[in-house]
């Protein structure tokens, strides 16, 4: 069950290092203008002096790791990287530098970089709780959960009290298809006596991909209860009411996630389709129409709307939107079904038995009796769904 929209439950990289990682402490305390200005949070006189001295000093990498700081603290992290770089050339030892460059990569995107940067220095500390979490969250930014998950999983036991790490770490689990470790996740956090209405979609998701529907029907209500403003919590269990043909309910909660969120384009999506198999054509006909202006390419819309346009008697209408529909998802059974039937309405015979075969054909080859079930069944769309130290690093 794919429902959540793109940026669901996705934390904030940057904001969850930030609360995690203690910064890089100065080994050394070097005295003079630039860190005095440095210290005292005038920014541009500090940069003034620190580019003084690397100018005057070109083979001493601590005024380009202070620029490179200067830079990073401003979030100009590309900038930061550039100086880090050239520190770093100048002396690979130097302590923090690594880190810093790291961090900076990190806040940065680069997060392959990033990786490349911390693994040593993990691989020296392998204790060290900080560089665990920027390795796990650098492969989780990178979309790699099998990779992130062990890493999330060894700070999670080191921080047992942590919400939102036990919340990535389900995230990641979940979106590397590891269920059990989803649920001994959530088992952790109401051990904690949380209410995390994200916890309970999480899991709720995780017991839908075990097709546990109803235990995950359980857990998107226990999440609605936690906090009935969480985003597409409604959505999430009017979809999973939908799977199970229970329409009413469904285009409820659908009704309120709108109500929730305006612009959430698949809730009305589905509160369209829900209406339809209600029987309630118009307010089918108003949203799908809104729906196909704000995502042109959703099949189901066009499909939908078709349907919608086909009861309606506007069979050319109907039409389009069917061909559209086609264009979007070829493999679709019910697409070449309804253009079928339609064209057997309008005394097109052979064209309605081309498009009759094609969907026998695709039928037979995806699942025995589709047809048969979509006879009864309007508007579904089964495709989709000395040692110099770096300056400190905050």
């Amino acid at each position: 069950m794919r429902f959540r929209q793109e940026h669901w439950a996705t934390i904030s990289l940057v904001m969850f290092v930030a609360s995690m990682v203690s910064p890089v402490l100065s080994q050394s305390n070097p005295s003079g203008v630039a860190m005095s200005l440095e210290q005292q949070g005038k920014t541009a006189e500090a940069e003034t002096a620190w580019s003084a001295l690397a100018k005057a000093y070109p083979a001493n990498p601590e005024p380009l790791a202070h620029l490179g700081l200067l830079e990073a603290r401003q979030e100009r992290y590309a900038e930061a990287i550039r100086f880090y770089r050239k520190a770093l050339a100048l002396k690979p030892a130097m302590p923090g530098l690594r880190l810093n460059l790291g961090l900076a990569l990190f806040k940065n995107g680069d997060y392959k970089q990033a990786i490349e940067m911390f693994t040593p220095l993990l691989k020296a500390t392998p204790e060290d709780q900080r560089l665990t979490v920027l390795i796990g969250m650098s492969y989780y930014g990178l979309g790699e959960y099998a990779a992130a998950s062990p890493y999330l999983k060894h700070a999670a036991e080191q921080d047992s009290q942590n919400l939102t790490l036990l919340l990535t770490l389900a995230h990641s689990c979940l979106l590397s298809h590891q269920y059990p470790c989803v649920l001994d996740a959530f088992h952790r956090i109401e051990s904690l006596n949380a209410q995390s209405a994200e916890a309970d979609m999480l899991v709720g998701e995780a017991l839908s991909e075990m097709k546990d529907t109803y235990g995950a029907i359980r857990e998107f209500r226990a999440a609605v209860a936690a906090n009935p403003k969480e985003p597409n919590v409604h959505f999430g269990l009017g979809y999973l009411l939908w799977t199970e043909r229970q329409y009413p309910e469904a285009a409820s909660e659908f009704q309120t996630e709108i109500d929730n969120d305006p612009r959430h384009i698949k809730a009305m999506l589905y509160l369209a389709n829900s209406e339809i198999e209600l029987n309630r054509m118009e307010d089918a006909r108003a949203l799908l129409e809104a729906v196909v202006k704000s995502d042109a390419g959703s099949s189901m819309a066009h499909l939908d709307l078709g349907i919608v346009y086909a009861e309606d008697g506007r069979k050319q209408d109907a039409l389009a939107e069917f061909q559209v529909a086609e264009k979007l998802a070829p493999s679709d059974v019910g697409v070449h079904y309804r253009i079928g039937q339609l064209y057997r309405s309008m005394g097109r015979t052979s064209e309605a038995k081309a498009e009759l075969e094609k969907a026998s054909s695709l039928n037979k080859a995806a699942n025995e009796g589709l047809l048969k079930m979509m006879s009864g069944l309007p508007g579904k769309d089964h495709a989709h769904d000395g040692q110099t130290a770096a300056p400190e690093h905050k």
